[in-house]
């Protein structure tokens, strides 16, 4: 059975708390894992939350800054101690290369697994599987920094109302599908569009084009809401964006599941971000996250 839900293995900015470790986020997407922003403890959380280095196949950095950035070593040493089997895709602003490069090899180990390079230096697509396309979005930070989108590719709904009005059933159905045509009767006569699910991740930025293409339509949406809104003015001098800011680029995404995450340390009541993401009008569904839970990709649409 095929599985879509995010892992979250860390929730808090800057400095972990005794609550709260630094970022980390995994997406289980069907057969595949994409690793997001390994910060400082990762390995360690995924061990609470029952996650294996051979669950990662992708792994995708932000930006540089340490509570990003800082797992990369111990996941990437551990992915070769447990020899994973499979190759491992590493994405990451190509500015910040030097940064990997010392990350990667920040001390000595022996390599076992093909850890491919393919850094972001622009907007678009990084890579297509049969699965997902995987694009890129230029955000707002004082570093250079990136947002992701997960694409799946649309694809057809038989209904069996109409099949059945024509009379197609068993072997039939996979001929129509795979021709096209069958006994003068059109694969569109018989199905509709099933749109793919998206799945976006945006992290440190203030409000920009990027953050809103990157989750405009999307069924899942992790977005960063360090501060609260009474602190916008800290938010836009350090890159960030409050509960509110980020609820307005999901109400006017047409979000359908906002995860909030990214708090900073100055809050203790996540209660608060909640009640200013409402107030911000996002009707959708929504989850304050909390390092060690498990949220669900929304079913497709019927």
């Amino acid at each position: 059975m095929s599985v879509r839900e995010l892992v979250i293995l860390g929730t808090a900015s800057q400095v972990p708390t005794r609550h709260r470790n630094h970022n980390g986020y995994l997406l289980r997407w069907d057969g595949q894992g994409i690793l997001f922003d390994p910060g400082e403890g990762t390995q360690r959380q995924m061990l609470r939350a029952g996650v294996a280095a051979h669950d990662i196949d992708r792994i995708c950095v932000t930006h540089f800054h340490g509570d990003h950035s800082l797992g990369l070593a111990g996941v990437i040493q551990r992915i070769n101690l447990d020899q994973v089997p499979h190759p491992v895709t590493a994405h990451f602003p190509a500015s910040g290369q030097r940064f990997f490069d010392r990350l990667r090899y920040a001390t000595a180990y022996r390599e076992s697994v093909e850890l491919t390079e393919v850094p972001v230096a622009a907007d678009g697509v990084l890579a297509t599987t049969d699965a997902y396309t995987l694009d890129s979005r230029r955000l707002s930070h004082p570093v250079e920094s990136y947002g992701y989108r997960l694409t799946e590719p649309d694809r057809l709904r038989m209904l069996p109302a109409k099949l059945a009005e024509h009379g197609i059933g068993g072997p039939d159905v996979g001929r129509i599908q795979r021709d096209g045509v069958l006994r003068g009767i059109p694969l569109a006569e018989v199905s509709e569009p099933r749109r793919g699910q998206r799945f976006a991740f945006v992290m440190d930025t203030r409000l920009c084009d990027g953050a809103f293409a990157l989750a405009e339509g999307c069924d899942m949406l992790v977005i960063e809401s360090t501060f609260l809104d009474e602190d916008s003015g800290l938010a836009a001098d350090h890159g960030h964006l409050t509960a509110g800011q980020a609820a307005r680029v999901a109400k006017e995404s047409d979000v359908r599941h906002l995860v909030l995450t990214h708090f900073s340390q100055r809050y203790t009541d996540p209660d608060v971000f909640e009640r200013q993401a409402r107030a911000a009008g996002f009707e959708g569904e929504l989850t304050i996250a909390q390092d060690l839970i498990r949220v669900p990709v929304p079913t497709r649409h019927t």
